[in-house]
């Protein structure tokens, strides 16, 4: 990428990352004089919690007892392989039934990154790449944070499109968190209360799409959704479609409750704690944002798509990557103050990490066949920032990025500043 290229996105309006570190700095900012007086007074309490789940019992637990209903992202990779032998039996199995040929045809990923409200952009995108009439039924939908909340519709297709549409261009600050009050930002383990979150997701998380995600799960689709194990320090993908086709009533809630963790920004939104047994004695998992370990995932690296015989293939893989967000953090003069620091240090850090997902997906698809495909919020897009979950200014992004998809998108082919050879020649990435 030019030097002039990576000025004016610098200088453009302010990135998702360091919106996200925004909301954690606005949520406590105003309180900072109270808070130094108040943590004087009240010392360093804590809540209670059972013990978090040593890691080498870690394999050892399966929620709700439903298999392949999770992966560490870094574990045995032996365990997504049992996966996708069984997911493309089963998509095999489909196609007999229907009269079709049983060898598999082009299969399709979809990866959605976070960005808090600037998931409006991949939302407005689908919604348009319906409306232009060539968008594909993806096989592989996985997503992070904000992607976490958007892949079940986006997974489901076009007729989830009106409810996409209304999460991303309907909802306002007050529908994803309250403020807790001062004193208890000490004593408690956020600055802010999610229960409106939780409410939210399960206003569309209802059992009809359960029942139609579990349908998608049997024709060998997979939703994936990714939190962050704190206690661990391990990324966790969680089994969607497996989870929906559970018969345990708390299969609902479960699923509630790991999109809300996909998207609880540590210290922002409370954690996600998620009760456990091994042996007979109770534990408590802490799961978080999905984005304190990556920004987005198409698979781990570690699973060899290659490796699963999928029998004869015309058409080569395709991956399709949206990154809710600009590339860069924008330059700003940064005051010396402690929050201030703290939270540009925080956004300059997760800008950083998204850029090397983009890098270690694209390294993943180049190793096993796939096309690789990129968009991302650009320098076309202009509109100020004006706070956490602004009606108008989501608003104003999905009709952005509905204009993208329904007028033809031009995709990246490799990560931004990679320089790709071509017949050649050499062709660089912006």
């Amino acid at each position: 990428m030019s030097r002039v290229r990576r000025a004016n996105i610098k200088r453009s309006t302010k990135a998702s990352a360091g919106r996200l570190a925004a909301l954690w700095l606005r949520a406590i900012g105003t309180a900072a004089g109270p808070l130094c007086a108040a943590a004087l007074l009240s010392g360093c309490a804590t809540i209670d919690r059972l013990p978090a789940v040593p890691l080498a019992l870690a394999s050892e637990i399966r929620p709700l007892d439903i298999p392949y209903a999770r992966f560490y992202a870094d574990g045995d990779p032996a365990d997504m392989h049992a996966l996708a032998r069984e997911v493309v039996a089963k998509a095999r199995a489909g196609r007999v039934a229907a009269g079709q040929k049983a060898d598999a045809p082009t299969t399709t990923f979809l990866a959605i990154s976070g960005g808090g409200d600037d998931g409006a952009f991949g939302a407005g995108l689908l919604v348009g790449w319906t409306a232009r009439g060539d968008r594909p039924q993806f096989n592989v939908v996985t997503g992070i944070s904000t992607g976490a909340l958007s892949a079940p519709f986006a997974f489901l297709g076009p007729d989830y499109d009106d409810e996409l549409k209304q999460v991303y261009t309907e909802t306002s600050a007050d529908d994803i968190f309250s403020k807790e009050p001062i004193l208890g930002l000490l004593s408690g383990d956020a600055v802010t209360d999610s229960t409106p979150l939780k409410t939210l997701i399960g206003k569309f998380v209802d059992q009809e799409m359960i029942r139609r995600i579990a349908a998608e799960y049997d024709k060998g689709r997979l939703l994936l959704v990714a939190t962050t194990n704190l206690d661990q320090a391990r990324s966790v993908i969680w089994n969607i479609g497996a989870i929906a086709k559970s018969t345990d009533p708390r299969a609902r809630d479960l699923i509630i409750e790991v999109l809300r963790a996909s998207a609880s920004i540590p210290g922002a939104f409370p954690p996600v704690m998620l009760d456990v047994t091994v042996d007979g004695k109770r534990y408590e998992e802490m799961h978080v944002d999905g984005g304190a370990m990556s920004q987005m995932f198409l698979y781990p690296p570690s699973f060899r798509l290659k490796s699963v015989e999928r029998g004869l293939k015309v058409r080569k893989d395709v991956a399709y990557i949206i990154r809710n967000g600009r590339l860069f953090r924008p330059e700003q003069s940064v005051k010396r103050q402690t929050l201030a620091i703290a939270g540009q240090a925080i956004a300059t850090m997760t800008a950083a990490n998204g850029a090397n997902d983009l890098y270690r997906i694209y390294l993943t698809t180049q190793r096993d066949g796939i096309d690789y495909n990129l968009v991302y919020l650009d320098d076309e897009f202009a509109v100020p920032y004006v706070g956490p979950f602004d009606k108008t200014y989501m608003n104003t992004l999905f009709e952005f990025g509905y204009r993208k998809g329904s007028g033809g998108l031009q995709w990246h082919k490799a990560p931004p500043g990679y320089e790709v050879a071509t017949g050649g020649a050499t062709a660089r990435s912006d």
